[in-house]
C-alpha cells in the first residue's frame, strides 16, 4: 500500500492519498481545489489511476477539489451517508467498506462536527479522522448541525475504542503536528481528558470562534461537489 499525507497550507487541511501499488489505483481523501494540479502531478508521476475521491464531510474552510478531479480523471466521488449532496456518486454508511485491491477503508460514522460526518479505517491500522478528532484537539460545533453531545459520542465510542496503536492521521492541523495515535488521544487530548459528556458539551459551547473566513462559499461550493 502506497500512503502519502498532503498539505494545504491556506485552510491546514490534510488530503491523503491511498493507493494499491500492483493495481495501480488510488483514492484521494478531502481533495482540495487549489491543490488539485498538485494532486494530478502527483498521481501522474507515481503511475497511478484515480478512482475514487473521498469526503469524510461538507467542509466549511475549503473548497473540495472532487468535481474537478472527477472532471479530469473519471473517477467517483463518495461521501458519507446522508452528507446534504445531491452530485456524488456514492455514500458510505456505518461500517461500510470500499475496496482496492490490497487497501480495505472502512467508514465508521462519526458525527458532531457537522450532522454528517465519517472518518476512515485503513487497513485497520490507520485511521483518518477528519474534523472529529484532531491531535489534541478535535472540530468545532457550533455550525452545520454540529452537537457537541454528538461529537464527544462519537469519538469515545467509536474512536477511541479503536486499539491503542491505531494511528490517527486527522483532517486539519494548525500547530504542525502530522500524526498521533488512538492511545495518545486517549491519554493526553486536553479536549476529552478529565471531562464528561456534560462537561465537554459545556466547553465546546462557549469556544466563541469566528466563522472560517470561506465558509459562505465553501459550503453550497461543497454541496455541488466543489462546483462553483
Amino acid at each position: 500500500m502506497l500512503f502519502r499525507q498532503l498539505f494545504d497550507e491556506e485552510s491546514s487541511t490534510y488530503t491523503y492519498l491511498i493507493a494499491d501499488r500492483s493495481l495501480k489505483q488510488a483514492l484521494l481523501v478531502d481533495p482540495v481545489l487549489e491543490q488539485v494540479e498538485r494532486d494530478h502531478q502527483l498521481l501522474d508521476e507515481l503511475e497511478l489511476t484515480l478512482k475514487y475521491c473521498l469526503e469524510t464531510h461538507i467542509h466549511a474552510d475549503h473548497i473540495t477539489g472532487t468535481g474537478k478531479l472527477r472532471a479530469m480523471t473519471g473517477c467517483l466521488g463518495i461521501v458519507p451517508e446522508n452528507a446534504p449532496v445531491n452530485c456524488a456518486d456514492g455514500f458510505l454508511k456505518h461500517r461500510e467498506i470500499l475496496q482496492l485491491g490490497d487497501v480495505i477503508i472502512e467508514a465508521i460514522a462519526t458525527p458532531g462536527h457537522t450532522d454528517s460526518h465519517a472518518a476512515y479505517l485503513v487497513n485497520q491500522k490507520a485511521v483518518l479522522t477528519g474534523d472529529a478528532l484532531f491531535i489534541r484537539g478535535c472540530g468545532r460545533t457550533d455550525f452545520q448541525s454540529g452537537d457537541p453531545g454528538t461529537l464527544y459520542d462519537s469519538v469515545t465510542q467509536q474512536l477511541f475504542t479503536l486499539p491503542d496503536e491505531t494511528l490517527v492521521y486527522p483532517g486539519h492541523d494548525y500547530k504542525g503536528n502530522s500524526v498521533s495515535s488512538i492511545g495518545e488521544e486517549k491519554q493526553y487530548n486536553p479536549r476529552f481528558v478529565g471531562r464528561d459528556r456534560l462537561q465537554f458539551i459545556t466547553f465546546m459551547n462557549n469556544l466563541n470562534l469566528p466563522d472560517p473566513k470561506k465558509m459562505s462559499e465553501a459550503v453550497p461550493a461543497n454541496q455541488k461537489c466543489g462546483n462553483i
